[in-house]
């Protein structure tokens, strides 16, 4: 569990806190293996015993102080007995201390729960829903998709398989040769079929095992074709209307698919993953979008800084069914046309999955990125909650949670990797502060989740007991940590974490944006000019020349390095297609697609996909510098080789005057090792370039130089457009005074 606070002191009162300007907050990544340091926790499998206190309902930690029959509460500051058993616990000498008496950051097995988690079947449950309504080339990238998948997938696990166009179709795999049966949906379905998935197909039947059926699994996907003129014909045969091979009905067909995998009884299964794969907008049944032009146009009409706004509620409340029945939707979107995203993603974000969008098949990475999602660890059956001391609390949390009907702050995630981050704005308490005499700031982060557990080898059983191979596992995770804090405006800058203060801008700047872009980028615009003018003052810059004109204003934070990323980042942001006013050039979807991404990436992630990292080479072997600026100088650099690194995107560039003895592209050097690793640790698959300068078009490579642009997306000479936004935030410093 990773923690990191923008603020590495916290403020000691609200005035110094509105005084530095820095969101105040911590981003948290609760699955990753290790802490921000690289330490693991403290383990152990007697998470039952740990003791909570009677008034907040924290848990007993390394940092709570400890009598012979009483603790006080961390969090808190209350007082709770402790019970026989647990003072003969923590009576132990120090070679046999429980994990919570070694170390503030614990993960404990739940050996109390494992009965109601075994409730379920210890099998993880995997669907793929095909969008019929395709080309060719579609529905091949598909099935190269799920033939990743299927490499990846646990032993043990269950595979179904459906499709949906203007009906929906059911798989079994379990017999000598697959068999498909299908129903229509009804043109007026309200999303439900006149007759239930289960009496069409019994799940047992439908969910078949990998380990037995990959094969058969394999024949299914070969026989899958998309809907054709052949079928078009047999639909005006049976009087249905001749457009129907162009319908996709993906609400009726996903609504059914939660259903079917989560009964009425409960759930069947702890965890159940449907990927969803869409060629275009769901436009038939409950859950039809409207994409045309007209619509389009009307809902930007009255004011072009409007983002297109969600058209129905249907997923929205189809995500909340999702959650109750332990479904996570994953879902992939391949498509160059308006598909709608905007409606969509609540499926997938609140049901604790991912979204994909993929503008063309040839350049596609579906394979892959499945592979890695399913690859990586992950947990299932999550509930977060963080908690603070009596002086502050919780102002604002992100991130791709759903949260708790009933309790603040607590958030269920269907399905967490171990890239998975949330983020937390906090504010004091009215009338608190940090002093000398008070308890020092405490959070406390509790994570309790399900893992699959291998229980050995078991190569000698039947295959039909392979599934007792693993075994479910409820475990908690507690992060306890104390802060310091401090009364001085230079401390709280120089321990300024610039990746956080980033994270936590973006998550406000995607949700303000969705109600007014062009207030967005005025507020940001404001919030940089308020944090120099607070930073000038601090360090009084412009006492010193007698004045306060803008060439006395430091806007390049000289004196504290941890601030001065804060103007490209700002620059950067307002660049970026989250916040583009009126572009033509841009899909609302590709929109879409980057706040969902943004808003699940680590800080570090983060600041890669927003400000790339550019490292020249002097050869494919010699890393020669890491460049902090981003403009066309690198096109009069004597470097030879430039590596930049987008997140999504990685691009190596060669000089026109590259030496032609160095092999373009590279092989078995440290250049290629170093971009076979960044793909590697990635979360996705990035999209690799390699463009020569003297013989390739290099837009792409200039696309991210983006010093030398506008705050309109336009290109400028020289490296104007950075330092034209820095004389203009100069300017509105000296004129609103200092």
């Amino acid at each position: 569990m990773a923690v990191r606070a923008s603020l590495g002191c916290f403020p000691s009162d609200p005035t110094l806190h509105a005084s530095c300007g820095m969101p105040w907050g911590v981003a948290v990544t609760p699955f990753s293996a290790a802490d921000e340091r690289g330490s693991p926790p403290a383990t152990g499998d007697e998470g039952h015993l740990l003791p909570r206190c009677q008034s907040c309902f924290a848990y007993f930690s390394l940092l709570c102080p400890l009598d012979r029959w009483s603790w006080t509460c961390a969090v808190c500051g209350g007082e709770n007995d402790m019970p026989a058993d647990a003072a003969a616990r923590y009576a132990r000498d120090g070679a046999h201390d429980p994990p919570e008496m070694r170390s503030a950051f614990v993960d404990l097995l739940l050996q109390g729960e494992e009965g109601e988690a075994g409730a379920a079947a210890p099998t993880p449950v995997y669907v793929a829903a095909i969008d019929l309504s395709c080309s060719e080339e579609f529905l091949e990238l598909v099935k190269s998709a799920l033939q990743a998948a299927l490499e990846a997938l646990s032993p043990g696990s269950l595979f179904g398989l459906l499709t949906f166009s203007s009906k929906i179709g059911l798989y079994d795999v379990q017999g000598p040769i697959p068999i498909v049966k299908n129903v229509f949906i009804p043109p007026d379905s309200d999303g439900a079929l006149p007759i239930d998935l289960e009496d069409i197909m019994p799940l047992c039947s439908f969910l078949a095992p990998i380990d037995s059926c990959k094969d058969r699994i394999t024949e299914a996907l070969e026989t899958i074709k998309p809907m054709s003129s052949w079928d078009v014909a047999a639909n005006a045969a049976e009087g249905q209307d001749h457009v129907l091979h162009h319908t996709r009905g993906f609400g009726v067909a996903l609504d059914v698919l939660v259903n079917y995998l989560g009964s009425e009884y409960g759930n069947s299964f702890e965890l159940a993953r449907i990927f969803a794969f869409l060629s275009g907008p769901p436009n038939y049944g409950a859950g039809q979008l409207d994409t045309s032009e007209e619509q389009n146009a009307g809902k930007a009409g009255d004011a072009d800084h409007i983002l297109l706004q969600e058209q129905t509620s249907f997923y929205k409340n189809l995500a909340t069914s999702a959650v109750q029945a332990g479904v996570c939707v994953d879902l992939f979107a391949i498509t160059n046309e308006y598909t709608g995203l905007t409606s969509l993603k609540a499926l997938s974000v609140e049901s604790g999955g991912s979204l994909f969008l993929y503008s063309s098949t040839d350049e596609s990475t579906l394979p892959q990125d499945i592979y890695k999602m399913l690859s990586h660890p992950y947990a299932f059956g999550c509930v977060m909650r963080l908690r603070t001391s009596s002086q502050f609390k919780i102002a604002d949390s992100y991130g791709h949670f759903f949260p708790d009907p009933q309790y603040m702050h607590v958030q269920h995630i269907n399905c967490c990797d171990s890239f998975a981050t949330y983020s937390y704005d906090f504010e004091f308490e009215k009338d608190s502060q940090f002093s000398r005499k008070s308890r020092p700031p405490i959070l406390q982060i509790a994570f309790k989740y399900t893992v699959l557990v291998h229980n050995g080898d078991t190569s000698d059983a039947p295959s039909s007991g392979s599934r007792s191979k693993y075994s479910l596992e409820r475990r908690l995770r507690v992060r306890t940590i104390q802060y310091n804090t401090t009364a001085n405006i230079w401390d709280l800058y120089d321990f300024v974490d610039p990746d956080v203060v980033l994270t936590i801008l973006v998550h406000q700047v995607i949700l303000s944006s969705l109600s007014d872009v062009l207030e967005t980028r005025l507020w940001l615009e404001d919030w940089l000019v308020a944090v120099i003018a607070q930073y000038n003052k601090a360090y009084k810059n412009v006492t010193s020349g007698g004045g306060t004109g803008m060439y006395d204003i430091d806007v390049n934070f000289s004196h504290c390095s941890q601030l001065q990323p804060l103007s490209r980042f700002v620059f950067a942001v307002l660049l970026s297609p989250l916040l583009q006013v009126n572009s033509e050039r841009i899909n609302p979807d590709y929109v879409t697609y980057l706040q969902c991404l943004f808003s699940a990436l680590e800080p570090a992630s983060l600041r890669q996909a927003i400000w790339p990292t550019l490292i020249s080479y002097s050869s494919p072997d010699v890393e020669a510098e890491v460049h902090q600026s981003l403009s066309r100088t690198v096109f009069t650099s004597e470097r030879p080789i430039f590596l930049l690194d987008a997140y999504k995107d990685l691009l190596v560039y060669y000089s026109p005057t590259a030496s032609s003895e160095i092999p373009f592209p590279p092989r078995d050097c440290l250049l290629r090792s170093t971009i076979d690793r960044l793909k590697q640790e990635r979360k996705i698959t990035p999209k690799l370039m390699f463009i020569h300068g003297g013989r390739n078009d290099t837009t792409e490579f200039e696309t991210y130089l983006v010093e030398d642009q506008a705050l309109d997306g336009s290109r400028l000479p020289g490296s104007t457009g950075f330092s034209s936004f820095l004389d203009e935030v100069a300017s509105k410093v000296a004129e609103h005074g200092i």
